[in-house]
């Protein structure tokens, strides 16, 4: 796991190759097809190389939920193993590794008539009238969120209106995690002034390779509007803009910048959290030392499997 750019796909498929290794990516943008520049997303001959998972799933007007993840990543993870072979699972999308390792709050399934009905509301009223509804029904949860945060008031109404309970009294209550056995976690912890260049010099590669042009590629094959989970991806959300006339090229690339950045330290909050070793992408060892902790625990698994104990 590790911040956007960091350098994880890179490594992944270098221990994917070193240790017979299947991918199961951790991205909420690389599911939707089509989203291809701007979530970098592993090429075809990259993806034919080494077998990767949960990319390409859903066409950008679907929804995905960090619970169907979860199921989705453990059916994975259980197929690479069937096959002998070690399930890597890498990204950057923390919320998602939390439901695969840690379970989630036991929150009521989307229903598809009442989002259609608040969306309408929003769409008459605007967000913040929304989000002025929530404050008396969840006034916890509201305080924390900015009044335009359209797809996590959406949830929140939500589940107050299927349940008669606000989401902060449930988010407590955790369903339980996958039953993954021995796992190793490692984070691409980079400097941050560092990682703040790269996402400057990645973002202009990505408008350079066509971010626009694949976003309106994607408005003429699809019903889209702008606040679909996917369109609200950064990168995609600031071109929407663009193409709407909002912002300029100077102010797309501001904007794209910016908001990566600061999708970054959202990360970097996320990894303080977790037990995972911390490595510098910078340092040429990093790989090194990874996959020497790989192949210890590859080799233990061996051996207690050849003594017929559990592990």
């Amino acid at each position: 796991m590790g911040p956007t750019a960091a350098g994880k796909t890179a490594l992944a498929l270098e221990l994917a190759r070193r240790f017979d290794g299947e991918i199961v990516s951790v991205d909420s943008a690389q599911v939707y097809r089509g989203l291809d520049v701007g979530t970098a997303k592993p090429d075809a001959a990259t993806r034919s190389a080494v077998p990767h998972h949960l990319i390409d799933i859903l066409d950008p007007t679907q929804r995905y939920s960090a619970a169907a993840f979860a199921k989705d990543a453990a059916h994975a993870i259980e197929g690479i193993r069937a096959r002998g072979r070690v399930p890597l699972v890498v990204g950057g999308t923390m919320l998602y590794f939390k439901a695969l390792t840690e379970g989630l709050s036991a929150l009521p399934q989307a229903d598809a008539a009442v989002r259609a009905a608040i969306d309408a509301d929003a769409a008459r009223r605007g967000w913040p009238a929304l989000h002025a509804e929530l404050a008396r029904v969840d006034p916890a949860l509201a305080a924390r969120l900015a009044p335009t945060d359209a797809q996590r008031i959406q949830r929140a109404l939500e589940v107050h209106r299927l349940t008669g309970t606000p989401l902060s009294a449930l988010q407590g209550r955790r369903a339980g995690a996958a039953t993954l056995g021995r796992t190793l976690a490692f984070a691409l912890v980079p400097d941050r002034a560092w990682l703040h260049e790269v996402i400057a010099q990645r973002f202009d590669a990505m408008l350079a390779q066509g971010l626009v042009d694949e976003l309106r590629s994607l408005q003429q094959r699809y019903a889209l509007h702008p606040d679909l989970p996917s369109m609200r991806t950064v990168g995609y959300r600031q071109a929407w803009m663009f193409l709407a006339g909002h912002l300029d090229a100077a102010g797309l690339r501001s904007a794209g910048i910016a908001a990566t950045r600061q999708l970054a330290k959202r990360q970097f909050t996320w990894l303080r959290s977790t037990r995972a070793a911390h490595y510098d992408p910078r340092d040429a060892d990093s790989v090194d030392g990874i996959a020497k902790a790989v192949a210890a625990a590859l080799e233990e698994a061996r051996r207690v499997r050849a003594t017929g104990a559990d592990l």
